[in-house]
């Protein structure tokens, strides 16, 4: 397979360099490090708008000539970004217009980062401008590997409620709808009187007396992931054009869940991923397991590049936590164990001024005397032993579906409960299956399931047809699927579906729901096996041919359905408090094996190269060592296995 970055071999390692934050006389020294840290890859001039143009139409390129020139004649491949994520005191100040007004109508200031509206033509007649000076500058410069486009889209502003946004989303509003009848069938306008008579009357879902109209901020929501998408489109079409063969990505910040990023994803020549660990939460490896595993789907499989993480502390969590030792190569890997080819920080050389002063960096504000600049000097040189490990990739029998507009439609302030939480119960599912030692990929509802074993639904809130239908082709092909309890309840309209639930998949399930019954805070229910069941419950009948694997021994509905079967297809009524006894039987029945059997606390994962090379990577997060197949993974550590090592157990 291709690199990821055509011009860089094996890995990429390095990570965001800010010159103009330093004099140029420390910049002689940072080509000296990281010929010594063995970096290859330097992201360049992400927040330099203000250095690269200092007025309208005035560019000041000399400096930026000599940090290219400087990278290339060391061996260092530049990532090089537009700049225009954020946009500099002298252009906010000229055109007031641009900056984002939030839902309560306050126009937010500059001064900070990322303060544009996205729906602006000014701001993207602006960023095309600088986005073209700077690809016809740098066409054919050695050090040119890879284009950065702007800076996290939808980080700090993924919406904006001004006037030109409200233009902007009535237009897309006629594009989709064609009509005002239409649009109002769709937004249910009938319920409280809301029936529009002209175009101006339409709205985005500003604040008002009560809550809003939950299809008219769905359709804000996925408009404004079109509007973010349109501003990298007027980017990436110029340096497409300027720079053929030089791919163009932009960081997704997928943790953020405010973006539709399988529409994004389409956008890019490579997926590109920032992915900082909490480190207070119980598990934080939970989530960059998902995370990664996210980023590895939307690249389809394929290696994708590790933009941004941390070497350490990060400045804007309440608690700026450091990494013990080893954690840094610990964190790292385990983006490479599920598909990163590139491993990339923010930041180079950590700031000593601004607002991200205590972000930690490659070179920490002690020096290279430090844990810090040993494990960055460590890892790089382990990365370029395992250059072999580029280009494989991850392999994953089981698929979680996943859909950003179900997850918005469903977080709406009217639902039945608000501890049914979709990005929540999505993340314990994928937990309990990486704590079998399962790989997950993830996939839209209408996306290509034909090559997994197992199909999960933990929470899909929302489902169009062709999705419904997609998942129903699945299982009739032989595919096994486990649905977790009120999905498949409305449509792409956020319109429920008549007759029972889970109306998509009421006949694919052979269950109807009549009715919800939510459970109180922390209340939970007995289940015929001995475990329990939690926040949710359903009163439900099942089809004869349909069977009842467990029911409720307690609680509101004693005796109804809690589990059910009906061929391949398996449905929750509850949210068990442990789903992995339930996953690993779903799992069997569906013939998946593990990476490998592991203990708790140890996660498994593979890649492969198309021609059966393979790498088994084993991650101790225990107290103790951990044995594995006579193995012995140290606590904190991370072990991987060349020809796969420990062969995977067979599949029941």
């Amino acid at each position: 397979m291709a690199p990821v970055i055509p011009a860089v071999r094996g890995f990429a390692f390095g990570g965001d360099y800010s010159p103009e934050q330093w004099p140029e006389e420390v910049w002689a020294e940072d080509l000296r490090l990281m010929k010594a840290a063995g970096v290859n890859l330097a992201t360049v001039g992400i927040f330099s708008w203000s250095r690269l143009e200092p007025a309208p139409g005035r560019y000041e390129f000399g400096w930026l000539d000599r940090v290219l020139d400087g990278l290339a004649a060391h061996g260092v491949a530049a990532d090089l970004a537009t700049a225009t994520a954020s946009p500099p005191p002298w252009f906010s100040h000229a055109h007031p217009e641009t900056l984002p007004v939030t839902r309560d109508g306050r126009r937010l200031s500059y001064g900070s980062r990322q303060e544009f509206c996205p729906s602006s033509p000014v701001y993207r007649e602006a960023a095309g401008a600088l986005a073209e000076a700077l690809a016809t500058r740098y066409a054919g410069h050695p050090a040119l590997a890879l284009w950065h486009v702007n800076n996290e889209y939808g980080c700090h502003i993924r919406r904006c409620w001004c006037d030109v946004s409200a233009a902007a989303f009535r237009e897309w509003l006629q594009r989709r709808y064609g009509d005002l009848d239409t649009l109002d069938e769709a937004w249910g306008t009938a319920f409280w009187s809301q029936r529009h008579t002209d175009w101006a009357q339409v709205l985005p879902p500003r604040d008002s007396p009560s809550f809003a109209n939950p299809t008219q901020q769905l359709d804000f929501y996925r408009f404004s992931t079109d509007e973010l998408i349109a501003c990298f489109r007027v980017e990436r079409d110029i340096l497409h054009r300027l720079t053929p063969g030089i791919p163009v990505t932009t960081n997704f910040l997928i943790a953020e869940w405010g973006v539709d990023y399988w529409a994004f994803a389409e956008e890019v020549d490579v997926v590109a991923m920032d992915h900082y660990l909490v480190a207070d939460r119980t598990d934080p490896y939970a989530d960059l397991a998902l995370v990664a595993d996210l980023a590895r789907s939307l690249a389809h499989g394929k290696p994708w590049i590790l933009m941004e993480h941390a070497t350490g502390a990060v400045n804007w969590q309440p608690r700026n936590l450091a990494k013990p030792p080893g954690r840094l190569r610990r964190d790292s890997l385990a983006h490479v164990a599920r598909g990163a080819d590139a491993v990339l920080y923010f930041q180079w050389r950590q700031s000593r001024a601004g607002a991200e002063k205590w972000h930690s960096g490659m070179v920490p504000h002690a020096g290279t005397e430090t844990k810090v600049w040993r494990e960055v000097v460590g890892l790089g040189a382990e990365l370029v032993d395992l250059a072999d490990v580029a280009g494989s990739e991850v392999v994953a029998d089981v698929a979680i579906l996943l859909d950003w507009s179900s997850v918005w439609a469903q977080s709406h302030e009217c639902q039945p409960s608000v501890d049914l939480d979709p990005v929540a119960l999505t993340e314990q599912w994928h937990a309990a299956l990486r704590a079998l030692g399962i790989t997950a990929d993830f996939a839209p509802p209408a996306g290509d399931l034909s090559r997994y074993r197992a199909v999960l639904v933990p929470a899909l809130y929302l489902v169009d047809d062709a999705g419904a239908k997609n998942l129903g082709s699945y299982v009739d092909g032989g595919g096994t699927v486990l649905v977790g309890p009120f999905s498949g309840v409305v449509d792409e309209r956020d319109h429920v579906r008549l007759g029972g639930y889970p109306g998509a998949w009421r006949d694919l399930l052979g269950v109807r729901v009549q009715e919800h019954f939510p459970l109180r805070t922390g209340e939970t229910v007995a289940l015929s096996d001995g475990t329990r069941g939690r926040i949710w419950t359903e009163l439900a009948t099942v089809a004869p041919d349909t069977e009842t694997l467990l029911s409720y021994v307690d609680g509101p509905l004693v005796g109804g359905p809690a589990l059910t079967r009906r061929g391949n297809a398996y449905y929750l009524t509850t949210h068990p408090v442990d789903i992995t006894p339930l996953l690993r039987t779903v799992a069997a029945a569906a013939g998946v094996a593990p990476a490998a059997e592991v203990p708790a606390g140890v996660e498994a994962v593979r890649r492969r190269h198309a021609d059966g090379r393979e790498y088994l990577f084993l991650a101790n997060d225990g107290p103790e060592p951990a044995a594995v197949d006579g193995v012995t993974v140290p606590p904190g550590e991370m072990l991987i296995l060349r020809g796969g090592g420990i062969r995977p157990p067979e599949a029941p």
